[in-house]
């Protein structure tokens, strides 16, 4: 999650402080990534320090005011044009947990799963549910457009996500499963290769026709 890119997109909109940057940072993404006043300010300093923001006066209530520059437009410019990068996708939890529960001593890795696919779902659940509600507004006309918009996008993504980490669940139990089954029948072993034969003396026979492919596995 980038909160320097995020706090660079409120700025382009006026100049803002950092209370009201962490509210409306969270009113845009539906607290799903809750911020801090200290985190906030933290990463205004050091976007001051590369120039991208300048401090811009301070309001009534004597609130010290932060105004993105030039350059600070164009790297969030750049930020909307570059594609999320996924070479190095950020470490997942229950990934690790998983890993690292494969042949724990005392674990049984498919009750993990089972735990996980039960929390998942209500999860899937509570996010479909906010998003009918989120829906409603929004067709109502009683939304803040923008902000309820893109917290619509925000819970589709993670609706998405939980979908998929079912699926990915299932899976996984699936193939535990299977690797246990081959597990107690022992591992299947090569057969034996033949012996060289001698080189035949005369020019061997046309082969037959190679037989049509194979329909393709199902994925």
């Amino acid at each position: 999650m980038s909160i320097r890119h995020g706090l660079l997109a409120l700025l382009e909109r006026g100049p803002r402080y950092g209370s009201q940057l962490r509210t409306e940072f969270e009113s845009r993404t539906g607290s799903t990534w809750p911020l801090n006043v200290g985190q906030v300010y933290t990463t205004l300093a050091r976007l001051e320090r590369d120039g991208l923001v300048s401090p811009d006066g301070t309001d009534e209530a004597g609130h010290t005011l932060y105004a993105i520059t030039e350059d600070g437009r164009t790297e969030l410019r750049a930020w909307y044009e570059r594609p999320v990068e996924r070479t190095n996708p950020p470490r997942d939890e229950l990934a690790i947990k998983l890993a690292m529960a494969i042949g724990a001593p005392g674990v049984d890795i498919r009750a993990v799963i089972q735990a996980q696919r039960a929390a998942t779902i209500r999860a899937m659940q509570d996010y479909t549910r906010l998003k009918a509600q989120a829906l409603t507004a929004i067709e109502s006309g009683q939304a803040r457009e923008r902000d309820d918009v893109a917290w619509l996008l925000v819970l589709e993504q993670l609706i998405f996500q939980t979908e998929a980490e079912a699926r990915w669940l299932d899976h996984s139990e699936s193939r535990l499963v299977r690797l246990s089954v081959l597990a107690e029948r022992g591992a299947p072993t090569a057969p034996p290769q033949a012996a060289p034969t001698a080189a035949p003396t005369t020019a061997p026979a046309r082969p037959a026709a190679a037989p049509r492919a194979a329909r393709s596995r199902r994925g």
